[in-house]
């Protein structure tokens, strides 16, 4: 099969084609597993981090992408639910353990043996992938392929941060950064939320117009203050000073999500303008998304197709992946972006 695989850590400013498209050899499925021929796999942030180092894969070479759709075209002898052609997603909960305390309750998110889609185990960017059949989601008929594919990651994280806000109906939220998760998050704002407004953080004067074309209220500049305090902020961005800039605009009890795997480095200082006084006083609070469960991977596009969320993307040859990343980087962004994959 065609893939492109990670070699090595690389500086994405100095390497502008980290990935190179190589042949590997087919995955064959195992017991309990599924074999999906691969239609499309949309392009994240969290690849930069794997790239850059500060999300290494587990070994080397890699096939990143863990927005991955594609169909069954081979089955283990174990797998009951799902049949040859079936059309499904893989996000980034590749795999977890089943049998400890968070697995049991629903967050096989927070399970100690979690494995991540392109990081831990093949990913996307390849005509075909192996995985367990109950980590495998059945995609909505509403959707194209190019539609779904943002909604694994993007989307389905998207809603766990929401979920996480405790925002009710009439509440004010902010979003801090405006990507492929902040266009998704609005749309579900205002399918669940009707009387809540939106308020948007962002650098970019694009992302602030293409926030007030989808409905935000206000946007401005992330070390802007609101026209009036917010119940809730949910912050995307990779980096520090947006999570300090953010608590300012929280009332008394507010909650800031963090919905980022991880943080940069070169802007960490920034924490030491962090006041109890001014941003933490009054029981305002920071929390952190972790991942996603299964549950919020299937609760989301239930709610996604009933909209239906329609996630604005741009489309890439898989060849054509570093171009797409390098654009990701340099935040040359509207919506998603996602690579059409040529399955043979």
């Amino acid at each position: 099969m065609k893939a492109m695989v990670l070699n090595q850590i690389t500086n994405l400013r100095v390497n502008k084609e980290p990935l190179q498209l190589v042949d590997l050899p087919d995955p064959k499925p195992a017991e309990d597993e599924v074999l999906l021929e691969v239609s499309v796999c949309g392009v994240c942030h969290t690849e930069l981090d794997e790239i850059e180092g500060r999300t290494p894969p587990s070994r080397f070479p890699m096939v990143l992408g863990h927005q991955v759709v594609g169909r069954v075209v081979e089955k283990g002898s174990q797998v009951q639910q799902l049949q040859l052609g079936d059309r499904v997603g893989v996000p980034w909960l590749y795999s977890s353990c089943g049998h400890c305390e968070y697995c049991l309750r629903g967050e096989e998110n927070l399970c100690p043996e979690f494995k991540a889609t392109g990081r831990d185990a093949f990913g996307g960017y390849a005509e075909y992938m192996v995985v367990k059949e109950k980590f495998a989601h059945p995609i909505p008929d509403v959707f194209t392929d190019a539609e779904a594919a943002p909604l694994l990651c993007a989307g389905a994280v998207g809603y766990r941060s929401l979920r996480l806000t405790n925002l009710q109906n009439g509440q004010r939220l902010g979003l801090t950064g405006f990507g492929a998760s902040g266009h998704l998050v609005i749309q579900m704002v205002k399918h669940k939320y009707p009387d809540s407004r939106v308020y948007v953080f962002a650098r970019s004067e694009s992302e602030r117009a293409f926030a007030l074309e989808l409905g935000a209220v206000w946007a401005g500049d992330t070390t802007d203050e609101a026209p009036e305090k917010l119940h809730a902020i949910i912050d995307t961005t990779p980096v520090w000073k947006p999570v300090v800039e953010a608590m300012k605009n929280l009332l008394p009890g507010g909650r800031l999500v963090i919905n980022a795997i991880r943080k940069e480095d070169h802007d960490k200082d920034y924490l030491l303008n962090l006041s109890y006084e001014d941003h933490l006083w009054m029981e305002r609070e920071i929390k952190s998304v972790a991942n996603v469960a299964l549950i919020d991977v299937r609760e989301f596009l239930q709610l996604a197709a009933e909209v239906p969320i329609k996630p604005e993307y741009q489309t890439f040859p898989l060849e054509k992946a570093n171009k797409a990343l390098i654009e990701l980087k340099e935040r040359k962004i509207r919506g998603a972006k996602v690579l059409i994959v040529k399955g043979r």
